[in-house]
């Protein structure tokens, strides 16, 4: 079921919930300047056997409003659209799902929000900064930064997908098998559903301050699992041994081979360790 919700400052949002609405519900929170499709459909009709799954477009990607330029915010607003999302649903707790960006932001709604989350599951991201007693985890690869860096610059259509391939690419990792046509049909699914290929990166240009509130993580109280990605180039080891280690109780689960893509490969490990943690 799909629906758009109205944010109180005029910005819209795209959601999709799937399962029975009578089933707990699963948020899943998609990192900087991804849409909602992103999440694999494999892994949401999996989780949706015992749950009710809802995923959404954050600001300034697919369906969802976008004018950052008209009226930018603070990447940390995007933490409140997800609690916008659950109101909107009518879902007072969830388990909430956070990749990259959405891993920052779920360790947000942990902090700010603990009473809407039931638990979380933290995948390719890091600690929030200023974990105290802790070295400062590592950035990015040197070779993605240099992708990265190049994310803004005017391109075709056609050689904007010959960008976004190479960059699924890197993001993959070098252990598990990169399948082009998987990552193609990938990316032509993300630009049908936005309509296009709209390349502001707004996530990449909004104020990033507000993620450096890592003392507060041990105070954190409901159940996390961290899921470590072995040949993750954004938040590469030890961010997620780190981010375990921040949080009380925290469990640290592997999946060999992972980096920072979701290809069809590791959709049923991971969908294994969400759904064996959200039922213990």
């Amino acid at each position: 079921m799909e629906r758009t919700i109205d944010l109180p400052g005029g910005d819209r949002l795209w959601t999709e919930a799937h399962g029975d609405p009578a089933t707990p519900a699963v948020l899943l929170i998609m990192g900087a300047n991804a849409s909602g499709v992103a999440w694999p459909d494999a892994l949401v009709a999996r989780l949706a056997e015992a749950h009710r799954v809802i995923r959404y477009d954050h600001r300034d990607t697919g369906r969802s409003t976008w004018r950052y330029d008209e009226d930018p915010y603070p990447l940390t607003a995007l933490a409140g659209d997800a609690i916008a999302v659950l109101d909107a649903h009518a879902v007072d707790r969830a388990h909430v799902v956070g990749m990259s960006l959405g891993g920052l932001l779920t360790q947000l709604l942990l902090l700010d929000a603990p009473g809407r989350v039931a638990s979380a599951t933290l995948l390719g991201t890091g600690p929030l900064a200023g974990v105290p007693g802790q070295p400062e985890a590592p950035g990015p690869r040197e070779d993605l930064l240099a992708v990265w860096q190049t994310m803004g610059d005017p391109r075709t259509p056609e050689a904007d997908a010959a960008w976004q391939l190479e960059h699924w690419r890197l993001l993959n990792g070098p252990s598990i098998a990169f399948d082009p046509q998987e990552f193609t049909a990938l990316d032509m699914r993300v630009a049908a559903h936005a309509g296009g290929r709209p390349s502001t990166y707004a996530h990449a240009r909004a104020d990033q301050s507000g993620f450096d509130r890592g003392a507060e993580l041990a105070g954190v109280g409901a159940p996390v699992l961290v899921v470590d990605a072995p040949e993750d180039p954004a938040f590469p080891p030890p961010n997620p041994a780190l981010l375990a280690a921040a949080i009380p109780g925290a469990r640290l689960v592997t999946i060999p081979g992972m980096g920072h893509a979701l290809p069809a490969a590791v959709v049923p490990p991971l969908a294994d360790a969400i759904l064996g943690h959200t039922a213990g």
